[in-house]
């Protein structure tokens, strides 16, 4: 089945074709680095994982991008109040991010650029658009005029004649149109600057992008992706700034991901429902949040709640129990049976396929690799046995599949054992220190010494009881 995708350019499905075949270049629109990523984050994320992933899958060559925006207002105020520089809120935040991919499996982009390290790059492509006459000079900052791209407004919708100055557009009287952005603002008291042809200054957020994309993927990209919040004005912008710098087309597919919201509202610190992704990892498992985020097709609305994260921990049990069950066969090179599983099973991948061909519709995808589960487990039921090179195949269909293509490691959490110690050593001081209140000394003696044979020391301080491991210095 030909691959179509949804191209929020045209507004339509189309059959996916690269610039180049075989290959297929990818940019996402990474964090901006001050501050943890929220689940929402998360969502738009492994969404376009499992993009990358199925394009692998299919056979593409992909080139996977992910920048770092570590230089605009949210840092420089986030570095102010914590009294760091950028680049130390910077090293924080970017490490947190990576540490959180990590846990949910995703696979570590080609290449994670960050905005500070091109600003030579930037300069140049300001230039460029001031040369041509799409970019204007006012007193050390440079602003983009977009009454000078006719088609401003292709990927939005929001047409340049019909925009006002607004909470994302910076309001400064001497521009020529009010909704013209800025492509480098000059130095405010106690910034980060660089030196440039128009004095010291910064990037604009959106010219980091185009930047960024376009050196390490070329002038026109296959893919730009993003949450459906970039849409406008940031993808918006870096289509009329990279358009008019090259005079190609900037991205042949524009791949957007719908809202997430919590218990049916929209995250927010001030509700008290703002989830970090390492929150909800902590909480839930990374591989059962990753199962629940694949579960809905990327282009719906998702709602994170306690009920829809317990359904995706039971289906994750089903498949790993299933999938046990399935290892458990004893394996008989004669003809031991299985090849009727085998059938069904490479139905189930077809069917997996032809959802993922329809614009990834990883719903019908998950609902593909579960219908699978019941046919390995109704042949459990019946057989002790199966063919060895029938049991190969198929384990390496489901490898494919769920680990490959979803990015769903086929192996049970196992507890971070230092925090399942700590937790239980908490909980049996508790339970002594209540027995000592009560008087039962004998009790609350022989705890501790049935810990010390276990080489765990218990040491009652003023502070309260503390432990340590005997064998520890």
């Amino acid at each position: 089945m030909t691959l179509k995708v949804f191209n929020n350019l045209t507004k339509r499905k189309e059959e996916f074709v690269p610039v180049e075949k075989g290959k297929v270049n990818m940019y996402v629109c990474g964090p901006t680095v001050y501050d943890y990523i929220h689940i929402g984050n998360a969502r738009s994320f492994v969404a376009f994982d499992v993009i990358r992933r199925y394009l692998e899958y299919k056979g593409y060559k992909v080139t996977y991008v992910s920048n770092l925006t570590d230089v605009d207002d949210k840092t420089i105020r986030r570095a102010k109040e914590r009294r760091i520089s950028i680049q130390q809120l910077g090293e924080k935040y970017s490490d947190a991010y990576f540490d959180d991919l990590t846990k949910l499996g995703m696979k570590k982009p080609d290449i994670n650029p960050r905005a500070t390290q091109h600003i030579e790059e930037i300069i140049d492509l300001i230039q460029i658009l001031i040369d041509k006459k799409y970019a204007y000079v006012v007193d050390g900052n440079v602003y983009y005029d977009i009454s000078k791209f006719e088609d401003y407004g292709k990927l939005s919708g929001n047409k340049a004649e019909a925009l006002e100055a607004g909470a994302r557009i910076e309001v400064d009287p001497r521009k020529r149109n009010p909704a013209d952005f800025a492509l480098w603002k000059r130095q405010k008291s106690e910034e980060p600057a660089w030196n440039s042809p128009w004095g010291k200054g910064r990037p604009g957020w959106h010219i980091e992008c185009s930047v960024m994309s376009m050196k390490y993927l070329g002038e026109t990209l296959d893919i730009h992706a993003g949450g459906k919040d970039l849409i406008f004005p940031h993808h918006e912008n870096e289509i009329t700034q990279s358009e008019a710098a090259t005079g190609k087309p900037f991205a042949k597919y524009w791949l957007h991901n719908e809202w997430l919201t919590v218990n049916g509202e929209k995250m927010s610190k001030s509700l008290g429902n703002f989830i970090t992704a390492h929150e909800a990892i902590e909480k839930y498992g990374s591989q059962v949040v990753r199962l629940f985020l694949v579960s809905v097709h990327y282009r719906s609305h998702i709602d994170f709640n306690d009920r829809s994260l317990k359904q995706a921990k039971r289906n994750l049990e089903k498949l790993f129990n299933a999938m046990e069950m399935f290892e458990a066969l004893r394996e008989e090179h004669k003809s031991a049976g299985g090849k009727e599983l085998f059938k069904q099973v490479e139905k189930i991948r077809q069917k997996f396929e032809e959802a993922m061909d329809d614009d990834f519709n990883t719903s019908l995808a998950v609902s593909a690799l579960f219908s699978l589960t019941r046919k390995i487990n109704l042949y459990v039921k019946d057989h002790g046995e199966i063919e060895t090179e029938v049991k190969k195949k198929i384990r390496g269909i489901v490898k494919r599949l769920v680990e490959d293509v979803f990015g769903i490691k086929m192996e049970r959490r196992k507890p971070e054992t230092d925090k399942l110690v700590e937790n239980l050593m908490k909980l049996i001081i508790e339970i002594r220190r209540q027995l000592r209140e009560r008087g039962d000394w004998e009790t609350a003696d022989d705890i501790r010494a049935k810990l010390k044979a276990l080489e765990l020391v218990l040491e009652d301080t003023p502070k309260g009881t503390e432990w340590k491991i005997e064998s520890e210095p």
